[in-house]
């Protein structure tokens, strides 16, 4: 049987037990519960994000749907006006004069911008506008597409002297001073002249044999009702939490040029700029943006699409989005809840589970102790614990049991061993006498055969010495 453990071989398997107990009891709320929570939020914050761009998405759809209509039912109504019966009976008459006045008249009941007609090479026969253009581009696609017999609208770009051409004030419309813009893409420009219009081309008759073509258009630049219906479209009340704010804005290039974000003071951000990574994204690459963007001076969830005018070039973009503070502070406060639910139950449930652990750990140093105390010598060590009907309680009172069984059996050793030792010693004690009577008798023998020895010798000499004297007594 092997010595006692030692201190340090004791203590450290005691630490051993303990630590391993400890884990066991803290590593599913300490380690796998926060792992599991933060996967879980990890994929709860991916699908609030998704959600997110999912609804944007949607925005943007809503949007878009609105410019399209904006697009037939311009040409819907310019078809509408080139084939009525005041358009042509106008035409009919050759009074270019009564012509002008009917395309101002409809201008206004259309809600239109500007409006004329034109011959089949470019040549203005009679304009809403006093001060209307002389001639115009017949190449442009939309003119050049209704003049084959195909009325269509869309969305084109119009330089400073053609909307000057149609009327001054709209050429003073479309102008703004680029403002400097936070993340824009560096740019040397100061100034965008250029108009951004919804121009929709018909064939509407012919005047002397030739074909004429009725061209009306709605400028987009500083449109302000447009771009707020598509945000009361887009937005509409209750569709957005507290404290959040849609926006729409509409961009020629990457200029605002009609909108209603904000700078200071609740001034529309007019001429400022779009970001450069949205600017790449969408107008260099053609993609759709759905995603955060900085927008002027805050950042948005936002959806981009590019502008494709009638030639099929990417010329401006159509935006939506929402302020993202108000849903970012909704995703913190719903992660910190659930953080600190989280640390409040493990609060209160790891005293708990180091309790169960001491229990389970406390009889186990209680036994090694009780061992390590047998093992130096003190039989009467004991653990103590009752047996309270759980397995480790019960090991406990087995070995007390087992511990009083052996110092019984070490008692009666020890008893056995000291009759053993008084038999021996009474046995010794008795040999020793025996010892000592063998001895006196042995003496005694000696003594006896000596006598005899001494008796013999001497009846010897006797018998010798009588010999000699019976004959000298003989022979006297």
């Amino acid at each position: 049987m092997g010595g006692p453990m030692n201190g340090p071989e004791s203590t450290r398997r005691r630490l051993s037990v303990r630590y391993r107990l400890l884990a066991i009891a803290l590593l599913p709320m300490l380690v796998i519960i926060p792992l599991l929570l933060g996967a879980t939020m990890l994929r709860w914050n991916a699908k609030f994000d998704g959600i997110l761009t999912s609804k944007v998405r949607s925005d943007l759809t809503v949007a878009h749907q609105y410019v399209s209509r904006i697009l037939e039912n311009t040409s819907d109504h310019i078809s509408a006006l080139g084939e009525s019966a005041a358009f042509q009976s106008a035409i009919g008459s050759g009074d270019m004069s009564a012509l002008s006045a009917l395309l101002a008249q409809r201008r206004k009941a259309l809600d239109l911008d500007y409006l004329y007609a034109t011959a089949g090479d470019g040549t203005v026969l009679a304009s809403a506008s006093p001060s209307g253009p002389v001639s115009v581009d017949a190449t442009q696609p939309v003119l050049a597409s209704a003049a084959s017999g195909k009325p269509g609208a869309a969305i084109d770009i119009l330089p400073a002297e053609s909307l000057a051409a149609l009327s001054p004030e709209l050429a003073e419309q479309a102008a703004f001073n680029l403002i400097e813009t936070a993340n824009a893409a560096p740019s040397q420009a100061r100034a965008s002249t250029d108009g951004m219009v919804v121009q929709a081309a018909s064939l509407a008759g012919s005047s002397r044999g030739a074909p004429v073509l009725l061209v009306g258009g709605i400028l987009l630049n500083r449109n302000l009702e447009f771009i707020d219906t598509v945000n009361s479209l887009v937005y509409q009340a209750g569709s957005l939490p507290e404290g959040s704010q849609g926006t729409a804005t509409l961009f020629l290039d990457d200029v605002r040029i009609s909108t209603n974000v904000r700078l200071f003071e609740g001034r529309r951000a007019l001429g400022t700029r779009v970001s450069a990574a949205v600017r790449r994204a969408v107008l260099g690459e053609g993609r759709i943006w759905l995603d955060r963007a900085f927008v002027v001076n805050d950042w948005y969830i936002s959806a981009y699409e590019p502008i494709i005018d009638s030639r099929g070039e990417r010329v401006g973009m159509l935006y939506v989005g929402f302020l993202e503070a108000p849903f970012q502070r909704t995703k913190w406060t719903t992660i910190l809840l659930v953080a600190g639910s989280f640390v409040i139950v493990a609060g209160l449930t790891i005293p708990l589970f180091m309790r169960w652990a001491r229990s389970i750990f406390r009889p186990l140093e209680r036994m090694a102790q009780t061992i390590d105390g047998v093992e130096a010598g003190d039989l009467d060590a004991r653990t103590g614990i009752p047996d309270r009907g759980d397995e480790l309680s019960q090991v406990s009172s087995h070995l007390d049991i087992l511990l009083d069984r052996i110092r019984e059996r070490d008692r009666q050793l020890r008893d056995w061993n000291e009759e053993l030792n008084a038999r021996v010693e009474e046995r010794t004690a008795e040999l020793s006498a025996a010892n000592r009577r063998l001895e006196e008798t042995t003496k005694q023998l000696v003594m006896s055969e000596k006598l005899a020895a001494i008796g013999e010798i001497t009846a010897g000499v006797a018998h010798e010495i009588n010999n000699p004297i019976a004959v000298i007594q003989g022979n006297l």
